[in-house]
Order: structure tokens, then C-alpha cells, then sequence
């Protein structure tokens, strides 16, 4: 029996997730709305990409997605372990408060001139020797330790690779050879280490090492990783939308005129240049396929969508809060994520209507 023409076919949806630290709890948050919201949206997430703490959003909810055989199943994990996963990584301890009340501190401080920043290396002893000291001595060693955190919440040995629907692409940059990297779910990539390449930073953290390669942050490289989803993959398995979870504002409604505001708007920009360059690709097919300058059997329009931290509460934050792992500021990015995707959902039933 043929389907009612009211009946609008299913689109097929790859969601990237930008990385910007503690603030990706947004992501987390926003992740919650998009997952559950498949259930009756007229959308399948059929992708999944993030860098840095993005990636870590990303592959909780495509972890939680394909260990599980039922999609409603697997739906309801992938929002479990991201409820869990940020709660553990929140300060819960006195001392896990103090500590980040004093590394934001710092931080403030540094971004406005008022304190020095000292250069160093996590590859001196004493500073690889501090660290580890920190890692064995604290009350929760997770706070510390990301890799044990990821270890915990992140059951990678539930989700059986390749996996190539849905796809999860993580960022990352290969030091040596200034190669992008997204690690890829279909070709059996995904690892904790691959995660943990995602967020090295280079001044907190050693390299991650995969094989001969050396990995940084894929901040200096896709802020997420887009063009994977389209490139060398057959129509009928490509996105029909990329919605883009954007930590960093494109725009801001004031000059930056102090030291803190200028360094918060240097980095925005610089977390934002890779991700524009690649939506601006996509913008230039669509509009070649639809004046008929380019016709080409494995290339189709794609929708691009944007789900940002709603302007009141963006305005707010600054490059420190980044750092910022306290449980009320967290808790209160991930509501911000919810009402933000949920809004966003909302106006695309009305779209579709």
C-alpha cells in the first residue's frame, strides 16, 4: 500500500558538535532534545561528528545509540550517559571546588592583565611528576583523570566496530605533518584515545600517541569535522541536514575593547574559521545545484541548521568559563542546551508543516 502524500519521508540527519571545553555541556544538553526528539521528529540521526568536548557529547550519544539493538533503547542511553557522564565530571567535592574556583580565577586573571602567565611544559618532569601526583592523591582521581572518567561512561566495547549508521567522526590535528584527522566510526577508529587526541590541549596535557602519529586538540583543525559526511560517500547514504551545535558566537553585538574581551573574541574567532570555511563549501554547492551550474549524480542539496546558546546567556561567558566545571554552571548550560534545541525543533515542525 502506498504511503499517504501528506506523509513526508524521513530525512536523514548528521549533527556536529563544536568543541569549547566545560561550555560543551550546552552540546550535552542540546544532544538530550535532538536524540529524544528523533522519536517523532521526522528525522534520523544518521551522523554524528565533534571536536574537543564535542567529541566527547558526540560519542557518548553515538555510543549510547548503537550498543543498544531497539533505537528507543538505545535512544534512552545515549541521554543517560550524557546526564552521567557531566554530572562526574562536575566539581562534587570540596576540594574539587576549590580547586576549579581557583583555576577559573587564574585564568580571569591572566585574560585581564592583572595576573602573569607563565610558560611552561607538560613534558618537564616536574610538571609531568606534579600532575601525576594530583591524579594519585585526589579524593575522586575522575576529576583528574579524563581518561578515567572516559573509561568509566564511555563503553566503547559495547558498540562493535565498523559502525557506518550512525557515523561518528571526532577531530583531532597529527602534530608532525599539520594533517587534519577525523577519526571514523566506519572505519573502526573510534577509540579512547582517538577521544582523548580530540581535547589534548598542548599546555595542559602530553600529546596523545596512536600508532607513529602524535595528536593535538582538533581545535587547530575542524571545529567539527563536515566535509567527511559528504565527501567519497554514495548519495543515498549522505545527510539531507547538518545541524551544527555552535559553542562559539559568529556574532558579537559590541567592540572588545578590554584585554579579557579581546583574548575571549581571538579565541571565538579562531575556534570558528575552520567550521565557517566548510559550511561556507556546502553554501556554494547548494547554490551551484540550484542555478544548474553543477549537475553531478552524487551531489544534492543539504540543509544547514544552527543550534546556538541563547543570547542572554551567551553574552555572559567569557574564555575562562571554559574552565569553569562548577555543578550550577554546568547544570545551567545543559538547561540552556535543552530549551535551545527544543525551540529549535519546534520551529522546524513548523517549517515542515
Amino acid at each position: 500500500m502506498a504511503k499517504p502524500a501528506s506523509l513526508k519521508p524521513t530525512r536523514r540527519v548528521a549533527i556536529a558538535c563544536q568543541g569549547g571545553g566545560a561550555q560543551t555541556a550546552f552540546t550535552a544538553g542540546a544532544l538530550k532534545i535532538l536524540v529524544a526528539g528523533e522519536r517523532e521528529g521526522g528525522y534520523r540521526i544518521t551522523g554524528l561528528s565533534g571536536t574537543s568536548g564535542g567529541a566527547i557529547c558526540a560519542a557518548l550519544a553515538w555510543c549510547g545509540l548503537v550498543a543498544e539493538t531497539a533505537r528507543e533503547k538505545g535512544r534512552q542511553r545515549a541521554i543517560a550517559m550524557l546526564d552521567a557522564f557531566w554530572h562526574d565530571n562536575s566539581a562534587l567535592l570540596p576540594p574539587e571546588l576549590i580547586w576549579n574556583g581557583w583555576t577559573v580565577l587564574t585564568a580571569e586573571l591572566q585574560d585581564s592583565g592583572l595576573m602573569p602567565t607563565f610558560g611552561t611544559s607538560p613534558y618537564l618532569p616536574p610538571v609531568d611528576a606534579a600532575t601525576e601526583l594530583l591524579k594519585s592523591v585526589a579524593p575522586r582521581r575522575q576529576f583528574f583523570d579524563l581518561r578515567d572518567l572516559l573509561d568509566t561512561h564511555l563503553p566503547l566495547a559495547e558498540a562493535a566496530q565498523p559502525v557506518a549508521e550512525p557515523r561518528l567522526l571526532v577531530g583531532a590535528v597529527e602534530v608532525l605533518s599539520g594533517q587534519f584527522k577525523a577519526f571514523d566510526s566506519s572505519l573502526a577508529e573510534i577509540s579512547l584515545d582517538a577521544i582523548l587526541a580530540s581535547t589534548t590541549l598542548p599546555t595542559m596535557a602530553k600529546a596523545t600517541r596512536i600508532g607513529d602519529a602524535v595528536y593535538w586538540d582538533g581545535l587547530f583543525s575542524q571545529n567539527p569535522p563536515l566535509r567527511e559526511f559528504l565527501q567519497g560517500v554514495e548519495l543515498g547514504d549522505k545527510p539531507d541536514e547538518i545541524w551544527i551545535v555552535r559553542i562559539n558566537p559568529q556574532l558579537r553585538n559590541s567592540e572588545p575593547t578590554t584585554s579579557e574581551a579581546i583574548q575571549d573574541r581571538r579565541n571565538e574567532l579562531a575556534g570558528n574559521l575552520s567550521l565557517n570555511q566548510e559550511l561556507d563549501f556546502v553554501r556554494k554547492v547548494n547554490a551551484w545545484l540550484a542555478s544548474g551550474k553543477l549537475a553531478a549524480s552524487d551531489k544534492k542539496p543539504i540543509a544547514l541548521a544552527e543550534i546556538t546558546m541563547s543570547e542572554g546567556y551567551a553574552e555572559h561567558l567569557d574564555y575562562a568559563s571554559k574552565l569553569n566545571r562548577a555543578p550550577t554552571f554546568i547544570a545551567g548550560l545543559m538547561a540552556d542546551g535543552e530549551e535551545q534545541a527544543a525551540a529549535f525543533l519546534r520551529g522546524r515542525r513548523a517549517g515542515r508543516k
